[in-house]
């Protein structure tokens, strides 16, 4: 029989593995965390991240899945499942995806950002650019998202300083994938 006990020190544990670059047991951990709690979504989640950083987008994106099955009020969750549809070029999927974040406060800078993917999918570079710098000035406590969207807007400016309009592919892949390759996630 496990407890909560048992869920909180995996996931501590896990959390610890990675910060120390030892993705395989922070995986195991993440794992068993899940089996000691098969209701929480954040298991999969810090899963999913893991599988993002290790560049393993196809697992990733399932198990971002299964944290907003799990948990449909995490929003973080399901902004990276977005984000993974996005830089996949799925963009329609993603904006399905993000909807529920539209409803979350002004104050909070997820509905920002992802009126700035829907912007940028649609070649509003602008308007993208205005939408992310909103969302930067909610203050997101989550570091790594910030250096990616701030990432994005400098490639949006560059992209936007060159001749001819930036591709939607070209930015996201850029930008989201790469960051995802350094563990910005």
């Amino acid at each position: 029989m496990t407890t909560t006990s048992d869920f909180e020190s995996r996931l501590a544990a896990g959390l610890a593995a990675s910060r120390e670059g030892r993705p395989d047991a922070a995986l195991a951990l993440f794992t068993q965390a899940s089996e000691a709690d098969p209701s929480s979504g954040v298991p999969h989640f810090l899963i999913g991240s893991e599988q993002a950083a290790a560049g393993d987008f196809p697992a990733a994106e399932l198990a971002f899945a299964r944290a907003v099955l799990l948990a449909p009020e995490f929003p973080l969750a399901r902004y990276q499942l977005g984000l993974l549809q996005f830089t996949s070029q799925r963009a329609p999927v993603a904006l399905l995806t993000w909807e529920p974040l539209l409803s979350l406060p002004e104050t909070d800078a997820l509905p920002h950002f992802v009126r700035g993917f829907t912007a940028l999918a649609a070649d509003a570079f602008d308007d993208a650019l205005r939408h992310y710098r909103a969302g930067l000035a909610c203050n997101p406590p989550n570091p790594a998202l910030c250096s990616d969207i701030l990432q994005l807007v400098d490639a949006v400016e560059k992209l936007q300083r060159r001749e001819g309009a930036p591709q939607e592919e070209e930015v996201a892949q850029h930008v989201l994938l790469s960051a995802y390759a350094r563990g910005l996630h």
